[in-house]
């Protein structure tokens, strides 16, 4: 703990804010990595299989349920298409679409912001090297030369931490906002995949017109 806390002291204000940076980074990408591991992730394959064998026993009731027992994007939008499904294929299909619409900005939420901090932590560790070095050079100027030795020991150390702090959490965001991008691009594949086959099978089964076979 003495030696974090003299990082620190030596690191100076913008060692200190850029440490505040890095609480908001862990923030935003422990909360993505939640939503992929958890409420975002499902087994659209499989899902797709359950709604068709419901629907081939008639029971639209429970293909709802089904939809209704998560959060996940795609049960989001499958419950869309289904909501419509005696109004006609046209009719599913808008629905579904505006369903993609919707669950589609919040699967990429705040992953964008990661590449914006990568920038900013840089800025600010280049800003603590710069602002350091100048406040060194200007304490040793009429300093003796014991004392000039330990103020530019320090001052260069000020800056060495500032610019590998920076430089660090900006790999950190990099490498992040590469995983998360991954992730978001798979789900939204999955979401555009599973709609398709799921307004396709809808036709075939003859669901999605059964408002127009009514009239």
């Amino acid at each position: 703990m003495d030696s974090i806390g003299n990082i620190f002291r030596i690191g100076g204000p913008f060692f200190v804010i850029n440490t505040v940076f890095l609480a908001v980074i862990l923030a935003i990408i422990i909360e993505r990595a939640i939503y992929f591991l958890g409420r975002g992730h499902i087994n659209a394959k499989a899902f797709l299989e359950q709604i068709r064998r419901l629907l081939a026993q008639n029971d639209l009731d429970r293909a709802k349920k089904l939809c209704d027992a998560t959060s996940a994007p795609i049960a989001r939008v499958a419950k869309a298409g289904l909501a419509r499904v005696h109004r006609g294929e046209a009719a599913v299909a808008q629905a579904m679409e505006e369903a993609m619409t919707d669950v589609t900005p919040e699967v990429k939420t705040r992953i964008s912001a990661l590449w914006s901090m990568a920038n900013i932590v840089t800025l600010t560790g280049l800003l603590g090297t710069v602002t350091g070095l100048i406040r060194t050079f200007a304490g040793i100027a009429d300093a003796d030369p014991a004392e000039s030795k330990t103020k530019l020991s320090e001052g260069i150390s000020e800056a060495m931490y500032n610019t590998a702090y920076g430089l660090s959490l900006a790999l950190v965001c990099m490498v992040a906002h590469l995983l998360l991008s991954t992730a978001s691009k798979k789900v939204v594949a999955d979401l555009e995949s599973f709609s398709l086959k799921l307004e396709n099978m809808l036709g075939d089964s003859g669901e999605g017109s059964g408002g127009q076979r009514a009239s």
